[in-house]
């Protein structure tokens, strides 16, 4: 395993080739990153699982015993650790099943550290759109979870209370501001006291 200090983003080359990893490690070293190596799919497997998280993934798809593709799955799908493939040779369904298995893109070998660097930069780029579209799309589903559980603690309140919607909703925010808690919080509450007290007719 290879690696130095102080560099602006943390890789992981993954390839069976000890001479092109190698090369690759110091190549890339010199050009300012941090750069961890692994020489099969399982050494990478176990580096993830020590709480290893680079920024991007190198990844050579033919390797011997289990292939890139296979690791490129648990990147993309359980890691969200955004990955490179390399190939020996320039092939249309390698190619799809790179896209499919969400590869920010591929290159042929023989590659050097002056045909990486931009392909790593550009896929670094759009990995931190990637990264702040999935934390948006996440706060706007946390926003309407939270909506839906208000309106449904409204419909409680004023069935308890018989009240109007609007007079429902002040009653929850009063006491909400009073008990100095958010009002989505309150709302979760009252949804599961109404529950609780439906369980035990």
């Amino acid at each position: 395993m290879n690696s130095t200090i102080n560099s602006k983003h943390t890789l992981l080359l993954v390839d069976d080739e000890r001479l092109v990893l190698a090369t690759l490690a110091q190549g890339l070293s010199k050009a300012g990153y941090a750069v961890n190596t692994a020489e099969s799919v399982d050494e990478a497997e176990a580096l993830l699982a020590s709480g290893e998280r680079p920024d991007l993934v190198i990844l050579d798809v033919s390797m011997p015993g289990r292939n890139g593709l296979e690791l490129a799955e648990r990147l993309h799908s359980f890691d969200h650790i955004p990955f490179l493939l390399l190939t020996a040779y320039s092939d249309q369904a390698i190619v799809e099943q790179a896209a499919a298995c969400g590869a920010l893109g591929y290159l042929v070998k023989p590659v050097d550290t002056r045909q990486l660097v931009p392909a790593i930069e550009a896929a670094l780029a759009r990995a931190a759109e990637l990264r702040s579209l999935r934390m948006t799309g996440q706060q706007l589903q946390n926003a309407l979870d939270g909506e839906r559980e208000i309106s449904i603690a409204v419909g409680i309140t004023m069935v308890q209370y018989r009240l109007g919607r609007k007079a429902a909703f002040e009653l929850l925010r009063k006491t909400a501001r009073s008990q100095s808690r958010r009002l989505a919080e309150l709302a979760i509450d009252v949804i599961k006291a109404s529950e609780a007290l439906n369980l035990g007719r």
